[in-house]
């Protein structure tokens, strides 16, 4: 017998009302504006900051200290291509050197830069931040500004794949290489 086929003669629609019992009406006042979304934050994978005593830092808002490796990868960025950067093995097409900046001009200037080297093609640049000079830094003692600034902003970029603190001969640890997102 099929759901169309009825003894009892009776329609759909009451059977439909028998089936779900009595109902009770929404209580939404009519003139209340809707919800409005709240914003997520989106989830980065990233590697662990090491700090100045080997301790891993808890998250990426830790500073990172004069002499401490500056690191970050995404998940589809494969693991050949990350030691690559490691070793420094890519050729650096591009370079930004931000001796002598603020933080404001810094950010200016990284995200300009940023946008060119991608719009060019770029799949490897150097960005310069120093290792923090002999002055005391915000949050005690030798804490890099510019360091941990184009550390925090470049995660917070699409374009940017991978980073990680120059080798020696390239800057050491007051540079970075940086893969790129093609166009």
């Amino acid at each position: 017998m099929s759901a169309h086929d009825h003894d009892d003669g009776e329609d759909d629609a009451s059977l439909f009302r028998a089936a779900i019992g009595k109902v009770a009406p929404l209580r939404t006042p009519v003139d209340a504006p809707p919800a409005q979304p709240k914003p997520r934050p989106a989830i980065r994978p990233q590697l662990p900051v090491t700090g100045r005593d080997g301790r891993i830092a808890d998250t990426p808002e830790a500073a990172l200290h004069r002499g401490d490796a500056s690191a970050f990868r995404r998940e589809r960025v494969p693991a050949r291509a990350w030691q690559r950067l490691r070793r420094g093995e890519f050729s650096v097409q591009d370079e930004l050197d931000l001796h002598g900046a603020n933080a404001l001009q810094a950010e200016t200037l990284l995200a300009r830069f940023l946008a060119e080297a991608t719009e060019a093609g770029f799949g490897c640049v150097r960005i310069i931040h120093g290792k923090g000079g002999g002055k005391e830094g915000v949050g005690g003692e030798g804490v890099p500004v510019l360091k941990n600034l184009v550390d925090r902003l470049l995660r917070q970029r699409g374009e940017v794949l991978a980073f990680h603190s120059a080798p020696p001969s390239q800057g050491g640890t007051g540079a970075l290489l940086v893969l790129l997102a093609g166009r």
